[in-house]
């Protein structure tokens, strides 16, 4: 197995200073190493997670590593907390990146076993609330020079898995809410992207990975024989958020070492 890349010990990058970011989900895992990095690259950031005391004790690890932070409790799905997010993005100088990594999977099970209220939770939540957020991030993004979108998708929504069937679903309507989003924002200077984690050694992947013999399933998927780590998505979102991707959108940047791709 090869070495994987410590950030921490990463030279400096500024390239994100005096810009705002809303990171949803992101106390925990992929969203938390997210908000950490827009942060070390000179971003304001808002964190936010449906409770209290996740928001809390991330902010206080981030504020201990000298980041710009502030953070709220938001359910994405209320349209109050919502509400609440942009005001103080607002307060802090409007907004430029938004990032949508909310989502929720209450059925592990083929799609079709899938009962209705789950399904409804999963597209509520995974689906609804991204577009919501992205429409109601527009008139503070329309603000800016330029603007930033960018959904969290999973390897799931190209490569479906058998026991998250309505979640491989959603995923796979966030890869088209992108290409319909860039498309029609691509004159204003805002672009829309997505990226599709594979597996990610996370609390919320922890089905596919926390018994020895589930673990050993997914490494037979993964020709890089490895799970990714919430790291190995952070860069590429703050990729996404930057100027060097001034001329990307529309895209799908999967990071799942080497699993299958393609619809």
């Amino acid at each position: 197995m090869g070495a994987v890349r410590n950030m921490s010990a990463a030279s400096p990058i500024t390239r994100l200073c005096g810009k705002v970011a809303i990171v949803t989900a992101s106390t925990d895992g992929i969203g938390f190493a997210i908000a950490q990095r827009l942060a070390r690259e000179g971003a304001k950031v808002l964190v936010s997670s449906r409770k209290q005391n996740n928001v809390d004790q991330a902010v206080s690890k981030l504020k201990s590593q000298g980041l710009d932070v502030k953070g709220l409790v938001c359910h994405v799905s209320k349209a109050d907390h919502r509400k609440k997010l942009f005001d103080e993005a607002k307060k802090l100088g409007g907004l430029d990146i938004l990032v949508s990594n909310a989502a929720v999977n209450p059925s592990v099970a083929p799609v079709l076993d899938c009962d209705e209220s789950s399904w409804d939770k999963i597209f509520e939540v995974n689906v609804k609330a991204a577009f919501l957020l992205a429409q109601e991030a527009l008139p503070l993004l329309r603000e800016k020079p330029y603007g930033r979108i960018i959904f969290v998708s999973s390897i799931g929504g190209f490569h479906p898995f058998e026991l998250l069937g309505a979640y491989s679903v959603s995923k796979t309507a966030l890869l088209g809410l992108t290409k319909a989003a860039a498309e029609q924002l691509a004159r204003e200077n805002i672009t829309v992207n997505c990226i599709a984690p594979g597996v990610i050694q996370t609390r919320f992947s922890s089905a596919l990975h926390e018994t020895e013999a589930a673990k050993e399933v997914v490494l037979s998927k993964i020709p890089m024989n490895r799970l990714g780590l919430p790291n190995d998505i952070s860069g590429a979102a703050a990729f996404l958020a930057s100027e060097d991707a001034s001329y990307v959108t529309g895209e799908t940047l999967i990071i799942a070492g080497g699993m299958p791709s393609r619809l």
